[in-house]
């Protein structure tokens, strides 16, 4: 019987800040079954893309994208804010509310060759996940496929990434902010 995984989140009002309720994913990484289900839930969805590597988002996109990547049997991407990781890397900025910042790969972490899957916890905005779809793109890997446990809908990001030519996953959507 499958787990129902929108009651696994916990929905924690006005955290960061009043107004704000947070989609708290902990809850559902604890819960065994569902956390297995989720993962295996995003790699059903592209199972039949040729996908090659799974790239994940810091942070919670490494939990969620190396269980993707092992479901898949392919090798995982971590994508880092920058000077994270150690060796050659290559970056790319994307704008914040109140400033810019940076996130990077491995220079020869993927390639013409690949064809790439992101992941991440949450799509709400989309400007990192943009920002990463970017960034894998310019290494010459196809990045056409996005997977997200959580999308909040109403802050539009999903839209954003499709109008990059995307296609999104996500397991559930909750309305609001």
């Amino acid at each position: 019987m499958p787990t129902d995984l929108k009651a696994l989140v916990r929905s924690i009002p006005d955290y960061p800040k009043p107004g704000i309720i947070f989609r708290d994913i902990t809850s559902l990484i604890e819960d065994s079954d569902g956390f297995r289900e989720s993962c295996e839930l995003l790699a059903n969805a592209h199972r039949d893309r040729g996908i090659t590597k799974v790239a994940g988002i810091e942070a919670r996109g490494f939990i969620f994208g190396a269980g993707v990547a092992i479901a898949l049997g392919v090798g995982f991407v971590p994508v880092r804010k920058a000077g994270k990781l150690p060796g050659e890397t290559i970056g790319q900025n994307y704008a914040l509310e109140y400033g810019v910042d940076t996130i990077e790969i491995h220079a020869n972490a993927v390639g013409s060759g690949d064809n790439v899957l992101l992941v991440d916890d949450l799509i709400a905005t989309g400007g990192t996940a943009i920002a990463a779809i970017s960034l894998l793109r310019r290494t010459g890997a196809k990045a056409e496929h996005a997977a997200f446990v959580i999308d909040l809908p109403d802050i539009g990001g999903a839209d954003k990434l499709r109008n990059q030519g995307v296609a999104v996953e996500a397991l559930m959507a909750f309305e609001g902010h």
